[in-house]
């Protein structure tokens, strides 16, 4: 190879660069407008970089963007926590860019309310 550097240094960009681009910032959301959402979880995903929760309001999906795993698991809540069926209650914000997605600030789960900030 002529320029081993070049190459490395290019597949670092090109991999934390759709690292920063998976990642969101949360000023897509919308803090005047908090919402909360009373349903039992429809669909669960427990991977970086924040656990996803499907849960129903207003007769439609709404997607909540919870915290990372690593500071879920520091507040006491574990994937086995948030399974399909299990009742939640999600107070947060809407998005202003994705219809039925809202930024989680809080959950509660059997009775036990979590901050996720």
């Amino acid at each position: 190879m002529k320029h081993p550097l070049f190459v490395l240094s290019l597949s670092g960009a090109l991999l934390t660069g759709g690292i920063a681009y998976a990642h969101h910032g949360w000023g897509s959301y919308d803090p005047s407008k908090q919402i909360s959402i009373s349903s039992a979880i429809q669909k669960s995903d427990w991977q970086n970089p924040h656990v996803m929760i499907a849960v129903m309001y207003d007769n439609k999906s709404w997607e909540a963007v919870l915290a990372p795993p690593f500071r879920m698991s520091a507040r006491g809540l574990e994937p086995d926590m948030l399974k399909p069926g299990t009742q939640v209650t999600v107070e947060g914000y809407p998005s202003t860019r994705v219809g039925n997605e809202m930024r989680a600030e809080r959950i509660i789960v059997g009775g036990k309310s979590f901050e996720l900030r």
